[in-house]
């Protein structure tokens, strides 16, 4: 492929994406990603207390979900354990995915809607592992009952799942479409928790992505509506 082509095809899958992230970063600087920041130093808090002695079992009782545990209070528990690290899994793997992807998302699409995406599809794999436990192991989406026991913390479904919701929003599809694929062939290689648990996060982000379209036609056809029976001619952008 030229250079040329490749830049053209850059510009048109990202272009739009670093348009957005570029206006809202020229125009605050760091103080438009408090929330990304503050998410950064939770998780190296948190990955300090957990590898001390007298922290790590606080941690657990603050974060650390599994399966096994009562429904409430896993659901209490998830939204800290988005911030909790991996024990076998590098902490600057975490620290980079929740700089990067989480940065980005803030400065597209606001701090709030962030944390939103982020949780659904923390929630959806939480959800999910439960599901999968009950289906078994001889189910295609189905888990063993050892995966009850396992410690489900960290960032990653909710970085699956902030990254397809940005492909999708801002136009990137082949990126979102590399992602999906990716978390297919994980499942496929592997076969575990983590990897099912992110196609979850993709599944409830589809979910979320429906309902976004189903409200933009909702509104479009009510705008429509009112213009129409208004009787004045349509404002032109």
């Amino acid at each position: 492929m030229r250079a040329d082509t490749l830049g053209r095809w850059a510009r048109a899958e990202w272009g739009a994406l670093c348009l957005a992230a570029r206006r809202t970063l020229a125009e605050r600087r760091w103080r438009a990603v408090p929330m990304t920041l503050g998410a950064v130093c939770l998780t190296g808090v948190v990955q300090f207390v957990q590898n001390r002695s007298w922290g790590y079992q606080l941690v657990q009782n603050l974060g650390g979900v599994r399966a096994e545990d009562p429904l409430w209070l896993a659901l209490l528990r998830t939204p800290l354990s988005l911030f909790v690290p991996a024990l076998d899994l590098p902490v600057w793997g975490a620290l980079a995915q929740i700089l990067l992807v989480f940065g980005i998302a803030e400065l597209c699409l606001g701090w709030w809607r962030t944390l939103v995406i982020a949780y659904v599809a923390t929630l959806a794999g939480t959800l999910y592992a439960r599901v999968g436990i009950a289906l078994g192991p001889g189910h295609p989406i189905g888990l063993p009952a050892s995966d009850a026991h396992v410690v489900d913390t960290g960032p990653s479904a909710a970085v699956v799942g902030l990254a397809v919701f940005l492909g999708w929003r801002y136009g990137a599809y082949v990126t979102a479409g590399v992602v999906i694929a990716a978390m297919v062939v994980e499942v496929v290689l592997e076969d575990n928790l983590a990897g099912k648990e992110h196609l979850a996060a993709i599944a409830a982000i589809a979910a979320v992505l429906l309902l976004c379209a189903l409200v933009a036609v909702r509104q479009r056809r009510s705008r429509a509506r009112g213009g129409s029976t208004s009787g004045a001619p349509p404002i032109q952008s």
